[in-house]
């Protein structure tokens, strides 16, 4: 298997994913602008976010992915299909329970996160209507970590796309029926998530069929309890409690900004919300799509020993890293307003709102290397069932993250809580990086110090155009010609890209020098 091939198709269809989130954005923005409304239901989809965060794609995915890929490759796919049951029966029990205490206590959730929204009580009944997409968002997570361990990534970085679908569906169609209706038109943007959540679960199941692994679910008692004292599900518990509170500390310090955003002013969590939806776009296509494909090759090498194998994995991740991230870490530093303006400056979105989501997202920008790098360096660890290390720097991350909302904040509002979470990544990426060093889990390949040099070198290039092309043109200005100011930000974006590559080549680096397999 070529691992550059299989990850530029996940960050493809990744990609396809993000534009539809963009999307979905835009027509959010535009609906509803940065308001009361707005806020209470980014608050409100946080929650079970939140939650899939914890339980599925964070804990659950950081212990099964390696355990599984190990069964596999040690016990074959007897013992392989064994463990799936065993933890499907045991996740879906778990969710059942999870999606009853939550929609009763939604409250108390609500309170926990954006106790200072203005609509309060529209956020409480959002989360009560989404609650079950966490139960949804765990089986997906259940059926991606399978098929990435079979090697089939384009279905789970496909499905995504369906969320964003249904949302937008939701806010075009829905919305405007509610309010004739007499109902809250922003409640249509939950009942799109629990669509969404739903037909996501619908489409892994064939994908599942056609390699002959579908979960074989447990649904009485007895079952349950043989499901319960599987050794495989001991092994995945035990790993997913480090995992568990590693990603909670993570979430714990996105809690924190939310809580206090919600007290920063009106507007304070969407414009967060709306330049955390652009950070998502590089540390998906990049760090998320890396650390897909990584994991289970990773796992697969150290259930074979090969420690020379596992470091070039983790050398060949890094480089990609620092040869993709950089660009985009000076794009959105130098180039904010641009994105911001093209993507939400419609509707109810406001020239203010431009600038304060600007501010947001140059906060972000500055961590962007440490957030993708994570992605990669983590799973250095996590293949190893190593998740106490990951967990203790993140630890250290979250208090160092709020000692520096302590400052921030009162300097620069809710742009100094973006920035906070900036450094913060940056800090744990390099600890992430000297323990693998220490542990001798990485050993870098020559030729670095020739790599960084074409790299940044093309880098100031890139951000020189960038920088000329933010200052020559009136992006604000621009807003009642949408399809030229798209156009000149494609044309622009377009053209760094060029450049960027074509010092690259000019200085003697080459794509094939990326091909490996796997």
């Amino acid at each position: 298997m070529n691992l550059l091939k299989a990850a530029s198709t996940v960050s493809l269809l990744t990609l396809a994913s993000r534009v539809t989130g963009l999307v979905r954005e835009q027509m959010i923005a535009a609906s509803f602008g940065a308001s009361a409304a707005t806020d209470a239901f980014n608050v409100a989809f946080r929650i079970p976010n939140l939650l899939r965060r914890l339980f599925a794609e964070g804990a659950f995915s950081q212990a099964f992915v390696p355990i599984l890929a190990a069964v596999r490759e040690r016990d074959g796919d007897a013992a392989t299909h064994a463990l799936v049951d065993a933890v499907a029966t045991v996740l879906l029990w778990a969710l059942l329970a999870t999606v009853v205490v939550g929609i009763v206590g939604a409250p108390v959730f609500v309170w926990l996160i954006g106790s200072g929204l203005a609509r309060f009580d529209d956020a409480v009944v959002m989360t009560r209507i989404m609650f079950p997409y966490i139960a949804c968002m765990s089986l997906v997570a259940l059926s991606a970590g399978i098929l990435n361990t079979w090697k089939r990534f384009a279905v789970p970085a496909a499905t995504p796309v369906l969320l964003n679908l249904s949302m937008i569906g939701a806010a075009w169609a829905l919305a405007p029926r509610f309010a004739a209706w007499g109902l809250e038109p922003i409640h249509a943007l939950a009942v799109g998530v629990m669509v969404g959540g739903v037909l996501q679960l619908a489409v892994q199941w064939p994908a599942l069929a056609r390699i002959g692994v579908t979960p074989s679910f447990g649904l009485t008692p007895a079952r349950l309890r043989a499901a319960w004292h599987h050794p495989g599900v001991r092994r995945v518990l035990k790993q997913m409690a480090p995992a568990l509170l590693g990603v909670s500390v993570a979430q714990l310090s996105l809690l924190i900004n939310t809580q206090i955003a919600s007290h920063v002013g009106v507007g304070a969590v969407s414009w967060l919300t709306y330049a955390d939806r652009l950070m998502e776009f590089p540390t998906a296509l990049l760090g998320v799509a890396l650390g897909v494909v990584l994991l289970p090759q990773l796992s697969a090498a150290q259930a074979r020993d090969d420690l020379a194998g596992y470091s070039d994995l983790l050398d060949w991740g890094l480089r990609l890293v620092m040869l993709l991230a950089l660009p985009c870490v000076a794009a959105l530093i130098v180039f904010p307003q641009a994105l911001i303006a093209v993507l939400y400056h419609y509707g109810q979105f406001s020239p203010r709102d431009v600038e304060q989501t600007v501010w947001a997202l140059r906060g972000y920008g500055v961590g962007l290397l440490g957030l993708i790098a994570v992605k990669v360096l983590a799973p250095g660890f996590y293949a190893r069932q190593d998740i106490r290390t990951p967990v203790k720097i993140a630890v250290v991350v979250l208090i160092a993250t709020q000692a520096m909302n302590v400052l921030f904040v009162p300097l620069f509002g809710h742009a100094g809580l973006a920035l906070s979470i900036g450094l913060g990544a940056l800090v744990n990426a390099t600890w992430l990086l000297v323990g693998l060093r220490r542990r001798a889990l990485y050993r870098p390949r020559p030729g670095w110090g020739a790599f960084m040099v074409r790299v940044l070198g093309a880098t100031v290039l890139l951000t020189a155009a960038l920088v000329w092309a933010a200052q020559g043109i009136d992006w604000i200005g621009l807003r009642a010609q949408p399809w030229q100011r798209a156009g000149a930000m494609a044309a622009v974006l377009a053209g760094v890209a060029a450049l960027y590559f074509a010092t690259l080549a000019a200085t003697g680096l080459r794509p094939r020098q990326f091909i490996r397999r796997g």
